[in-house]
């Protein structure tokens, strides 16, 4: 349908009609991500230009670098928490200062794709949507093992769960503000870290009879490297264990994304496999057993197996397979230590108890 703008007729398509029809705000929290911003902004800042969404807020969590006045150089709003606050302050500040009906959360480390806004706003001309939220791409910028091996299996998990989704993913989505303001917000006070701030908010949503969509199709590329490091302290402490803490808290475990009832199949499997070497270590039993459980997690894993070695051949899909038999492990870990030490919480609640 054309439209006329300075005296210049731009003929708009289906699409665009529908994006003009949501006012989403997008509200970027960063700390002392200078080099993302770079990469991560300026896909925003086209789609404002285009009139896709209506403002870019980037919250400065006190950054000791030039993440403010790179933002702002590049055309962002920029909010402070006046000292570290954590992401989830950091985005409920933001949404506080939108003016816009949808708020569209994308981290500083995520360069969203050109059609993003485009897809949100399709989605949200749907009146029972509450939020949507997409995945990374699987194309990630930084090309070593953990990096790739992490962002794919984000992927992987993301573009076939279901579309009726139990939880929420702030590194790219979007939910509307009388909700998201009505459910409170980020639980800033138990998640001051970046964590499971944004699922424990899905479970929140869904509680209260909100519709949240999985949309496969939004897309962002993933900039951080991940190594050893930063994997291992970042999956366990701030995933692992604290969402065991949720799902034992809440008595909810759902068949959906890295959860489900087959991940919990394999899970155990790597725990079996895991026994099985340490008893041949110790001659408990021969060495053909552990070595026959070895060969079977390619096959307990075939499809990400195969998506592995479409993406990076097949030396990568074998390594990837080896260490998501340590990931299940150490996920299987992080359930035990949650399960004792809320075990132990309720007895002592109880022997305290009048």
């Amino acid at each position: 349908m054309p439209r006329a703008l300075d005296g210049i007729v731009i003929d708009m398509t289906v699409d665009e009609e529908i994006a003009c029809t949501h006012k989403i705000s997008v509200v970027m929290p960063v700390f002392d991500g200078e080099n993302f911003l770079q990469l991560s902004l300026p896909v925003l800042i086209r789609m404002q230009a285009r009139g896709e969404i209506i403002e870019v807020l980037v919250v400065d969590d006190g950054s000791h670098d030039r993440s403010a006045s790179i933002a702002a150089d590049l055309g962002a709003r920029i909010i402070h928490t006046e000292g570290r606050k954590g992401a989830a302050a950091a985005r409920n500040l933001g949404v506080e200062h939108t003016t816009g009906d949808i708020t569209w959360f994308v981290d500083a480390d995520v360069e969203v794709h050109e059609d993003a806004a485009r897809i949100i706003s399709n989605n949200f001309s749907d009146p029972e949507v509450t939020a949507v939220f997409g995945s990374y791409d699987d194309t990630p910028l930084e090309r070593n093992f953990l990096s790739q091996y992490k962002n794919l299996v984000h992927h992987y998990y993301h573009q076939k769960g279901s579309k009726k989704a139990s939880t929420f993913w702030a590194g790219c989505g979007a939910i509307r503000k009388a909700p998201f303001q009505a459910v409170g917000g980020f639980d800033a006070k138990i998640y001051h870290l970046p964590g499971i701030e944004d699922i424990e908010l899905g479970y929140r949503l869904r509680a209260a009879g909100y519709h949240i969509r999985l949309v496969p199709e939004l897309q962002g590329k993933h900039l951080k490297l991940w190594h050893v490091g930063n994997l291992l302290h970042t999956d366990i402490f701030q995933r692992a264990i604290p969402w065991s803490r949720l799902i034992l808290e809440r008595s909810m475990i759902v068949n959906d994304l890295n959860i489900g009832v087959a991940e919990r199949w394999r899970a155990a499997l790597a725990g079996i496999l895991a026994l099985g070497l340490l008893c041949a270590t110790i001659r408990l039993v021969p060495w053909w057993l552990p070595a026959g459980l070895l060969l079977m997690a390619p096959v307990a894993n075939w499809p990400l197996f195969r998506f592995f070695r479409q993406r990076n051949g097949s030396v990568f899909a074998i390594g990837g397979i080896l260490y998501h038999q340590l990931y299940y492990l150490y996920s299987l870990g992080a359930f035990a230590w949650a399960w004792i030490e809320t075990t132990v919480m309720r007895r002592r609640s109880l022997e305290d108890a009048p």
